[in-house]
């Protein structure tokens, strides 16, 4: 009777709990039928607030010891690095437990390579110590293509634990490895909601569109320009809205005085992979809108019309009418999300963990700002009440335009007094939600 074994897949919020659902289904049938696994899934922030692997291995034994599993396995969508270096993955043998970190897996076949990467861990987890094998490379069950160890290769080095066991750690290069870090972290991001997470955006661009269509004026302008400025026109109304989005919503993040060398290279890697996430975003929203732009041109411009007044109709003349109306919706989309709340923009930006982390440190900046003198007591009556738990109680409390409050807005209308309050939960009479 073969043994069976449980295997713990404790993933993180979105995206790693989309591929532990993938790795319920596949890793099975990669495993092979010599022993009997049993999988579990468990959605947890295990990385919650934890910024180094070590942490977060021990606070995995500590589950896998409540759970009764043999494995267990945490799926993070967190950026792992050590000595500069992106980590993949980092394996305690002697615990049976294992930390992966999708975006070093870069942002292309993130399902495929988490499966063979996790099938790989189970067989050193399930390996005795002493057998553990020293390959050098990832490759053993081909967790990486020739292209791919090429490009971006991922190193095997046996460790030391804190407690003086045995270790393994999949290392990718300084380098290369950190632009497949960046792609994976835009990946997680998934830009591509982008397009309709910005309502307001999207309602200004569809708008200048509906305008464009309708003056001849713009025809003319539009069919006169020559391809290089169409191209030009089209790349400064991207480059135009996720510069002004950056600006006007504080997406980006400056590194703080006391943060070290390694936090100041993170900061970095997070403003590119937010840069780039709202390229592949505003590009996406451009497409989308160009392609709607065409259909609605060859829909209800006739030829003839056309003829008339730009004075020809080919396929090419309704490219351009497209194109100019989308430059022309897209700049003013940059106006338009002006009007959506901050919380807005990173919902539709950020994955969940990107939130989660700019939520805490917003928190911990706000808590380091020196209050005046005389005024101690505002400062930690007000400080202990973070900017989502004011919206929270607004919520709780039906209070309508919530999301687009500032906290000081948010202090003012649920009636919280902060001069002479007991309480966080103290209101004034004057209570819209008494």
């Amino acid at each position: 009777m073969t043994h069976r074994s449980t295997i713990g897949l404790v993933a993180d919020p979105d995206v790693p709990r989309q591929v532990a659902e993938y790795l319920l289904e596949a890793l099975p049938k990669l495993l092979g039928d010599q022993q009997d696994w049993a999988i579990e899934v468990e959605t947890d922030p295990v990385a919650a607030g934890q910024h180094d692997v070590v942490d977060i291995l021990g606070h995995l034994s500590r589950r896998t010891a409540q759970h009764d599993w043999d494995y267990a396995i945490c799926l993070t969508d967190l950026p792992l690095r050590r000595d500069r270096r992106p980590i993949v993955a980092e394996v305690d043998h002697d615990e049976g437990v294992a930390v992966v970190a999708l975006p070093s897996l870069g942002g292309l076949q993130t399902r495929r390579r988490a499966r063979l990467l996790v099938a790989q861990i189970v067989g050193e987890l399930s390996t005795s110590s002493g057998d553990v094998e020293g390959d050098t490379q990832a490759t053993r069950r081909g967790s990486q293509s020739g292209l791919t160890g090429f490009l971006a290769p991922v190193h095997r080095y046996e460790t030391t634990t804190g407690q003086g066991g045995t270790g393994i750690r999949y290392q990718s290069t300084r380098r290369r490895g950190r632009f497949r870090l960046v792609t994976g972290m835009v990946r997680t991001n998934r830009p591509w909601r982008l397009i309709f997470g910005m309502t307001s955006a999207l309602a200004a661009a569809i708008a200048t569109s509906a305008f464009g269509l309708s003056s001849s004026t713009i025809w003319q302008l539009a069919t006169q320009l020559d391809p290089v400025r169409e191209v030009g026109a089209a790349l400064a109304s991207i480059v135009l809205l996720v510069g002004w989005l950056i600006a006007a919503h504080g997406l980006w993040e400056r590194p703080a005085a006391t943060d070290s060398g390694h936090d100041k290279e993170l900061t970095r890697l997070y403003n590119i992979s937010t840069v780039a996430t709202l390229i592949i975003g505003v590009a996406c929203l451009y497409l989308g809108l160009f392609v709607v732009n065409l259909a609605i041109a060859a829909f209800l411009v006739p030829t003839s019309l056309l003829t008339s007044t730009v004075g020809s109709a080919s396929v090419g003349m309704y490219v351009a009418l497209a194109w100019g109306f989308t430059t022309m919706g897209v700049i003013a989309g940059a106006l338009g999300s002006s009007l959506e709340s901050d919380q807005a923009v990173r919902q539709a930006a950020y994955g969940y963990r990107e939130q989660q982390r700019r939520a805490e440190r917003e928190q911990r900046e706000e808590q380091a700002v020196p209050a005046p003198d005389g005024d101690n007591a505002r400062r930690d009556h007000e400080g202990t009440r973070t900017k989502d738990e004011l919206y929270a109680d607004a919520q709780r409390h039906d209070i309508r335009g919530r999301s687009q409050m500032t906290k000081q807005q948010l202090l003012d209308t649920l009636g919280y007094d902060d001069r002479n309050r007991d309480s966080p939960g103290e209101r004034r009479s004057d209570d819209p939600s008494d």
